[in-house]
């Protein structure tokens, strides 16, 4: 093989790569937050007064080398204004028929 088929032939293999990563974390993220609604559905979340405390809502940085998806999609609802925060760092739907 050539020098530059190896070359072209190495950098689609990283491309791939890339492409595949990238949709893998989008498809952990993605089970996140359905995670995440069904365990505030369960709870009864639906209003600031009844807000859960989440375990997983903060990283644990003991879990070196782990990714931690939880967090991040937690961050992502609330900017989306799908699930709200108190004041005392509790957590609840805002909106009742979230169809994830």
């Amino acid at each position: 093989m050539s020098d530059t088929t190896e070359l072209i032939l190495g950098i689609a293999v990283l491309i791939v790569v890339i492409i595949l990563t990238r949709r893998y974390h989008a498809w952990r993220i993605k089970r996140a937050y359905i995670f995440i609604i069904d365990d505030l559905k369960n709870k009864g979340a639906y209003s600031d007064n009844s807000a859960v405390d989440l375990p997983y809502a903060k990283r644990n940085l003991l879990k070196m080398g782990l990714r931690q998806h939880h967090p991040q999609a937690l961050d992502h609802l609330i900017m989306e204004n799908i699930v709200g925060k108190t004041e005392d760092g509790r957590y609840f739907i805002v909106k009742e028929n979230v169809g994830l």
